[in-house]
């Protein structure tokens, strides 16, 4: 696997749910050859500190053990590893903060919280506000996902196409030599205007991915899109981070929710930056 990512940071609190992602992350940073930096975000502030030290120390000791298990399995995978541990009043500010500083260009996160009300069920709380205000695009992943091996699906925005999701799901396709296919789903787009723009996209990748196909749907996006990752065994689905303006009123309830809260694979959510070298060849 070549570098469509080349500085990687995975989010984690070594959780049951964690298990795919920090798999996931293992395996992207084993293929590519590049080290992995790990966060262990902490929630904390200085009221609490003081008034709890002992429960304070529990923490900071059973962090201390997370991250020994961690480092054992990054050793067993032949993974140049770095931990880091931050505290902070909110979990996805700490998260956010270190993929800024750090100038990551991959962020792999768990899909969900341990416990949530029906809003956030889908979709973990923290990692909401990480897409909402991530510098980079950002890997969703569940806990009982692996790395891709069997096809890559890009969703097509029909009015809208994001450049940027097309150029790194047509490099990974690419990499991992996989077939890619194209999905766009028609809502209030004239037809004409959506077939267009899911060709143009579609002569995009074809530099890339000489069999990349695609497919024009019809009827509800996240059903739709679910149906069709399904079908077409799909355990990479990448979606367009371009909607972030949107996400504070859309977010809840949104089609880019469900897609990532039902599918059984790695969603990716590009964000920021520019298309990868292979994307624009």
């Amino acid at each position: 696997m070549s570098r469509t990512f080349s500085r990687l940071l995975l989010a984690t609190e070594h959780s049951e749910f964690d298990a795919g992602s920090e798999h996931v992350a293992l395996a992207i940073a084993g293929h590519s050859g590049l080290p992995l930096v790990a966060l262990l975000p902490i929630l904390s502030n200085p009221e609490y500190e003081a008034v709890a030290p002992q429960r304070v120390a529990r923490v900071e000791a059973a962090a201390a053990g997370r991250l020994a298990e961690m480092a054992t399995a990054a050793g067993e995978a032949g993974v140049t590893w770095e931990a880091v541990v931050r505290r902070g009043p909110e979990l996805f500010r700490e998260i956010v903060d270190e993929a800024r500083e750090r100038g990551t260009d991959l962020l792999v996160i768990r899909r969900r919280a341990r416990v949530g009300w029906l809003a956030k069920l889908l979709l973990g709380e923290t990692v909401g506000h990480v897409l909402a205000n991530a510098p980079c695009s950002v890997l969703v992943v569940p806990k009982q996902a692996r790395l891709w091996s069997r096809h890559v699906m890009v969703v097509v925005d029909p009015a809208a196409p994001d450049a940027l999701a097309i150029g790194q799901g047509a490099a990974l396709a690419a990499e991992s030599a996989l077939p890619l296919t194209l999905v766009s789903v028609i809502d209030d787009t004239p037809y004409d205007n959506a077939q267009r723009a899911l060709a143009q996209s579609l002569m995009q990748v074809h530099r890339i991915v000489p069999t990349a196909r695609s497919e024009l749907l019809h009827g509800n996006a996240h059903q739709q899109l679910s149906e069709a990752a399904k079908r077409l065994g799909a355990d990479l689905i990448v979606v367009g981070g371009h909607i972030r303006g949107r996400f504070a009123r859309a977010w809840n309830g949104g089609t880019v929710q469900k897609i990532i809260g039902l599918a059984d694979s790695a969603v990716l959510v590009s964000i920021g930056g520019s298309p990868t070298s292979h994307a624009t060849a």
